[in-house]
């Protein structure tokens, strides 16, 4: 291990955990992360070893099974496991988000029945706000949930769902026009329980697999509702929970992009991993290409990019464990980390040179999966928005 990228005030079982998943990822993910990811191939065996760790429950309660651990813990589990490989991460990303969902808003029957079986990943979530016509925007979805007795039918269109075909529980942002006089609390977010797989089962369809630039392995899709008849004892948080669907999942949200950042980090600390190994066998002019100063002061600056992002990362975690608000500081963090990790993982596939375009290395998949850490839980304009209008509210003149 380098000295980049080290988190200071970790607990000896925080520690030990991290030390178990690096291990991990050096055997069990990085020697075989890119055939899996050229084949887009689900990997099966990195999953089931997951499970055996723990993983899938890292921060459930003790008492549902799970570790109990904190979002810096899991934040810091997602940097090593990115570092890996990305599309790893992914596999516990949203079910962490649906999780921690649960635990804050669910009600005692949600929490009892469902926690359990995420904590061993038996049942896997997915997490759905996203649509064919929006995508930050959220105010513009139209996927509706009409009452119809003592249930709801949900008719609809959800796009861009991570694990949509194995997740068994997706939490879903869905209109329901309580009659506010705000669309954002004319939201709720319903638990809907599925079939496992592609196909139709109940109202909800999973039509297939969607192509990607990078991201590969685990599968992203789309989710049809056709009148898909669920009880409102669905509804996340119960009768209580309805008309609070957006804050819900803003709250997730904020959780997630603590996430995204942490997964740039993985992916930019790994990039820099590379570029200063090869810089050092590759030779030019007579001497190894780390000793022209260029490609020094190159590793310099993506060094340091590496630390910025860590340490912002570190610190949104860190404030939300706290119980604090944390949307400016995830925003910043994820901004940062993501736009870092794209230069960064741009800047070692430069110093491979040919190289870094072959697919036989390393880099060539990092650069494939550096982009979409800069759309993943809102762009880097959503995150600039979000950021600016904290700031007037803190800095307004009076």
């Amino acid at each position: 291990m380098g000295r980049i990228a080290q988190t200071d005030g970790l607990t000896d079982v925080q520690a030990d955990i991290l030390s178990a998943v690096r291990i991990f990822v050096d055997k069990e993910i990085l020697p075989y992360a890119t055939e899996l990811e050229h084949k887009d191939e689900f990997p099966e065996a990195i999953v089931e070893a997951m499970k055996e760790m723990g993983l899938f429950g890292i921060t459930i309660p003790e008492e549902y099974g799970g570790l109990g651990e904190s979002l810096l813990t899991y934040a810091l589990v997602v940097e090593e496991i990115a570092r890996g490989w990305m599309s790893v991460s992914g596999v516990i990303n949203t079910h962490f988000i649906v999780a921690y969902l649960i635990i804050q808003h669910g009600t005692p029957e949600q929490k009892q029945r469902l926690l359990p079986k995420m904590a061993t990943g038996e049942v896997r979530g997915a997490f759905s706000m996203s649509e064919p016509g929006c995508g930050s925007d959220v105010s513009a979805i139209s996927t509706r949930a009409t009452p119809d007795g003592d249930d709801y039918l949900v008719n609809g269109q959800k796009m861009w769902l991570t694990n949509g075909a194995r997740a068994g529980l997706v939490a879903t942002l869905v209109k329901t026009d309580e009659g506010a006089d705000s669309v954002y609390r004319n939201m709720t977010t319903f638990l809907l329980e599925k079939e496992p797989g592609f196909g139709t089962h109940g109202g909800i369809t999973i039509p297939g697999k969607i192509d990607k630039l990078g991201y590969k392995g685990v599968e992203t899709t789309e989710m049809v509702l056709d009148n898909h008849r669920v009880p409102a004892s669905s509804i996340l948080g119960g009768t209580d929970g309805r008309g609070k669907g957006f804050y819900q999942m803003m709250d997730g949200v904020e959780v997630g992009r603590v996430n995204v950042a942490a997964r740039a980090c993985g992916i930019m600390i790994r990039a820099f991993e590379l570029a200063i190994a090869y810089a050092q066998q590759r030779r030019t002019f007579g001497k190894q290409i780390i000793d022209h100063q260029a490609i020094a002061f190159k590793l310099a600056e993506m060094a340091t990019k590496v630390e910025a992002g860590h340490l912002m990362m570190v610190n949104a975690a860190r404030k939300k464990d706290s119980g604090q608000r944390n949307d400016v500081e995830a925003g910043m963090a994820k901004y940062l980390a993501s736009e870092y990790c794209y230069e960064v993982t741009t800047d070692s596939f430069r110093i491979h040179g040919g190289y870094g375009y072959s697919k036989e290395y390393e880099i060539e998949r990092l650069f494939r999966e550096a982009p979409f850490m800069l759309i993943g839980e809102g762009t880097s304009e959503v995150q600039k928005r979000i950021i600016s209008r904290a700031l007037l509210r803190d800095y307004k003149l009076s």
